[in-house]
């Protein structure tokens, strides 16, 4: 048993992570920090190494700025490799992990998905026209991994199939051809996938989404698995209420310290790729709140209709603030709400003081 609170590292918490955010984290590693390039901005790009066995394993966070969850889960990794547990003893003995906590520093100061020319990291693998991205694929070819481990967010709207459970985590074996073919390389991702998602289900039953892999050769993990390496694309996506992935982050630590058993133990031909496949695939059928009877509030929507709200996130002087926007009016048949509020009477009951900016927006809808 893992108690994770031993290992989560309490210097960094909430959405907003950026390069300052992690000063403290870099000055309690014990190995030299490797400087892989530079920013557009010309912050420094910083990799370490932990364990020197013969798997090498590639992993790297935040090439989307504003996607900060598996930046803290990685930390919280470092935290556990660092203790005198067996299971961390194993894992540095046979595997040598090359971690990259944020490529693209410049985007997560601003806590946007691009960098600071406005390019998405993840759309540059075949142009790398972009600093950052030069500097992961020269780790990569310096490196050679036999692994790689591409770590993200996803929004609250996806839900773990046609199912009212959000996708807490999702993965993805990325395709490597027009095709989809399940290639050597993509059979060894989806068997990890499979194995890590055996355990998930025993923490979080239901909330284990599968990605679309339609292929996309612009898509760093759809090249890295053209060249031949096993690449696992993480998501970490809601748990409900947790605005702040606070607990989601304890499941991607979970997610990623099974990985690593997984690998060091050599057991990931015990699990199938059928196994893979079995987790349903992700559908976007939340919003963050429904609002019905919306028609009492303001008469120019339909009784019959709904409202679906969803939050745009804004940084605001170093906060990020959750701004709700009316995304769709209609009777939103199949769709659920983390929050659901119902309008009883013209003045808004059902919502609360804090909901007050999307109580006056919802009375200046128009369907």
């Amino acid at each position: 048993m893992i108690h994770y609170s031993k290992f989560k590292e309490s210097s960094i918490q909430g959405r907003y992570i950026n390069m300052d955010s992690i000063q403290k984290c870099f000055s309690k590693l014990s190995e030299p920090l490797i400087e892989i390039g530079k920013s557009v901005n010309q912050v420094q790009i910083h990799a370490f190494q932990l364990g020197n066995g013969p798997i090498k394993v590639l992993l790297w966070s935040q090439m989307h700025g504003n996607e900060s969850t598996t930046t803290k889960a990685l930390w919280d990794l470092v935290n556990f490799l660092r203790s005198n547990d067996p299971l961390a003893y194993t894992i540095l003995k046979e595997c040598s992990l090359m971690v990259v906590p944020m490529l693209n520093p410049d985007g997560a100061n601003v806590y946007t998905r691009e960098n600071s020319n406005g390019v998405d990291l993840n759309r540059d693998a075949k142009m790398q026209s972009q600093p950052e991205s030069v500097a992961l694929r020269r780790l990569f070819n310096s490196f050679q991994p036999d692994f790689c481990f591409n770590l993200h967010d996803q929004r609250t709207l996806f839900s773990a199939g046609n199912t009212n459970k959000p996708a807490t985590v999702s993965f993805l074996s990325p395709a490597s051809n027009k095709e989809r073919e399940i290639t050597p390389t993509r059979e060894t991702t989806m068997k990890l996938i499979a194995g890590m998602n055996v355990m998930l289900q025993e923490h979080i039953p239901g909330q284990v989404g599968r990605y679309d892999d339609g292929f996309n050769d612009n898509c760093v993990g759809d090249t890295f698995q053209m060249l031949g390496v096993p690449t696992v694309l993480f998501e970490s996506g809601h748990y409900p209420g947790d605005y702040d992935r606070e607990i989601t982050r304890k499941y991607i630590f979970l997610s990623l310290l099974e990985a690593f058993k997984i690998i060091a133990e050599y057991q990931v031909d015990e699990f199938s790729v059928g196994d893979y496949f079995s987790i349903p695939g992700n559908r976007k059928l939340f919003f963050d709140i429904i609002i019905e009877n919306a028609g009492i509030v303001n008469p120019r929507i339909s009784n019959t209709h709904k409202v679906g709200v969803r939050y745009k996130e804004v940084l605001v002087d170093g906060t990020v603030v959750f701004e709700p926007q009316i995304t769709e009016v209609g009777t939103l048949n199949g769709f659920y709400g983390h929050k659901t509020i119902e309008c009883v009477d013209t003045k808004g009951f059902g919502f609360t003081y804090a909901d007050t900016p999307l109580l006056d927006l919802l009375k200046n809808t128009k369907e």
